[in-house]
């Protein structure tokens, strides 16, 4: 591979030199930074010069919680997409399922369904879907990825029926007399529906990831992480890797199971893939009424529509001691916790559990991470930081469901909610992620959003601060490569680190937060090779 001298405004990332004038990449890697004279002067033959002129070089984004592989299924022709940054309108959206319905006899399954934002769709019952299906398997994913509603055909399709047991963590909702009512709660459960419908795309796996992290290129992101991993989907991508160049970087985090081990060995994979931790779910989703808190929903019409008890209260998915279980077990192998946990409740149970297992191992650097963390308290990131724990914020809910957190569901709590704020000024590494499909791959918005604290209305969550401008682009680089255990490979520009690098239009310093949303990457290099040219 040439080598690549590019000179311009360099933003590094490396705190202990954050800018450059120029940067010679050889092959994969970063070989030299300094002044352009300097390097123009040991330059190989044949380099390739990128003279950036109003342009910055930064390095490749990381996304520290997706779901590559499960949205290169859901992003696919396979799957009717519906979700609110589609479609809004309940009238289109049904148009759509009915063609689906029509056009796909062996099932039809559909992702993004959202009553908060689609105002008007109100929940199906499993008689409403198979009236509107019939024979035809019908899975409709919540875009929250913590339910799905299904026909009675689909449950044929996938299995189950009124004996199957509730998985555990998860469940299918059953009416008065135990049979099956159409919805299916949590990971376990969902993908025992869904099974049948994302096999589909499996036989053309490959191209449906190449086209996934070509997404993720264009939006600058280099390195994904996969949150739902599961191990039998290991020769799905290889056979992916023989067929087609992965353009960015894979860590995989494996469903956990109570009880389980991994039988994946703590040190697999290679630069480009690799398992490097376990994934458990504490809670569900603020918008289905699951995440456990110790305050209540809101009592009004959002919340009835949800199908919410007045001063509902969610639950967590596990008891404390399971949690604990679960945790010892995986870590006693050396492997790396992350665990979802929205509400304040959910928090307290997974950091008991962490202390309890953190002590009992003697674990020092075990970078144990809590997900999502909508509730999060103060408090409870002065107590993740004295433990070594790590937290990865879903700020997006603020852009895309700020006014409903507020007016809809939680009163004066959701004005505080995704406090990431207080979790840098307790010293906890804190990064932003989107979360698969449930928002768009927008690294840069996530940026803004947790500076400015404002939804797509305009309105600031004012319960808590917004973050400095340093430690949004860290939660995108050099603190999301440290999450994955990847901080001497990637995350910064430094000598010896893959050359993933972005082009981007202009230089975050140089401008309001607000406009940092709107950031456009120009190009996209991985490991020295121009993967993403934009237009």
């Amino acid at each position: 591979m040439a080598s690549t001298l590019f000179i311009g405004n360099i933003l590094t990332l490396d705190e202990k030199a954050p800018r450059a004038g120029a940067v010679l990449v050889d092959g994969e890697r970063i070989t030299a930074i300094g002044t352009e004279q300097e390097l123009r002067a040991v330059l190989p033959g044949d380099t390739a010069i990128v003279e950036l002129g109003d342009r910055v070089l930064m390095p490749g984004l990381i996304e520290p919680h997706g779901h590559p592989l499960e949205s290169a299924v859901l992003l696919s022709e396979n799957v009717v997409d519906i979700r609110p940054v589609i479609v809004r309108d309940p009238e289109v959206i049904f148009d759509r399922i009915r063609t689906a319905i029509a056009s796909q006899p062996e099932g039809a399954m559909v992702n993004g369904w959202d009553p908060l934002l689609q105002l008007g769709l109100v929940d199906p019952t499993l008689a409403s879907l198979d009236e509107l299906a019939g024979d035809v398997p019908l899975l409709i994913l919540h875009n929250s990825g913590h339910s799905a509603f299904f026909n009675t055909a689909a449950a044929h399709l996938a299995g189950i029926s009124r004996e199957t047991p509730d998985p555990p963590g998860a469940s299918y909702a059953r009416d008065a007399a135990g049979n099956l009512s159409g919805v299916a709660r949590e990971t376990a459960a969902i993908m025992t529906v869904a099974g049948p419908f994302l096999s589909r795309g499996y036989a053309d796996f490959g191209r449906l990831l190449a086209a996934e992290l070509q997404r993720a290129n264009a939006a600058g992101v280099t390195t994904l992480c996969e949150m739902s991993w599961n191990p039998a989907q290991a020769p799905l991508v290889a056979a992916a890797r023989e067929s087609h160049e992965l353009t960015a970087r894979l860590r995989f985090y494996e469903m956990s199971h109570p009880g389980g081990t991994s039988a994946t060995p703590r040190h697999n994979g290679d630069d480009i893939v690799a398992q490097v931790g376990i994934k458990t779910w504490a809670d569900g989703s603020p918008w289905v009424g699951n995440i456990a808190t110790s305050f209540p929903y809101l009592t009004n019409a959002t919340t009835a529509a949800m199908g919410l008890e007045p001063d509902h209260r969610g639950a967590a998915n596990f008891s404390q001691a399971q949690l604990t279980e679960i945790s010892r077990g995986y870590a006693a192998q050396g492997w790396q916790l992350a665990c979802h946990a929205h509400g304040d409740l959910a928090i307290d149970s997974v950091l008991n559990a962490w202390e309890s297992v953190i002590a009992e191992l003697g674990l020092t650097d075990h970078r144990f991470r809590l997900e999502h963390v909508g509730a999060i308290t103060a408090e409870q990131c002065a107590r993740a930081a004295s433990l070594g724990v790590t937290v990865s914020v879903f700020v997006d809910h603020i852009h895309y469901w700020g006014d409903v957190l507020v007016d809809g569901l939680f009163g004066e709590p959701g004005k505080r909610w995704a406090d990431a704020q207080s979790a840098v000024a307790a010293g906890v590494r804190t990064t932003f992620h989107n979360d698969g499909t449930v928002t768009p791959l927008e690294p840069f918005r996530n940026m803004a959003v947790a500076m400015t604290r404002r939804s797509n209305t305009g309105r600031r969550l004012d319960g808590a601060e917004g973050v400095s401008l340093n430690d949004a682009l860290k939660a995108h680089t050099v603190n999301a490569a440290w999450q994955l255990q990847a901080e001497d490979q990637i995350g910064s520009i430094e000598v010896g680190k893959f050359a993933d690098l972005i082009i981007v239009d202009r230089d975050p310093h140089a401008i309001d937060a607000e406009l940092l949303a709107n950031t456009q990457v120009l190009s996209t290099y991985f490991a020295g090779a121009l993967v993403y040219q934009r237009g």
